[in-house]
């Protein structure tokens, strides 16, 4: 996958992150870019996954 789509993925996941602090806070943990950052690369791989099988589907559907 390349970079610029990793890039669109983690702008995604920047517009969420103030839910994800709240969910978060509302369960006891404080939010800290290095709680995060583990995840960063399960969420990445996850959403380039995803990404993935939708460009299938497409194709599949074009053709």
């Amino acid at each position: 996958m390349n970079d610029n789509k990793n890039l669109e993925f983690m702008q995604i996941a920047m517009k969420y992150l103030p839910e994800a602090q709240e969910k978060l806070k509302e369960a006891g943990i404080e939010f800290s870019m290095d709680l995060a950052e583990p995840f960063m690369g399960i969420f990445l791989n996850v959403m380039n996954e995803a990404y993935e099988m939708g460009k299938k589907d497409a194709q599949q559907e074009n053709n």
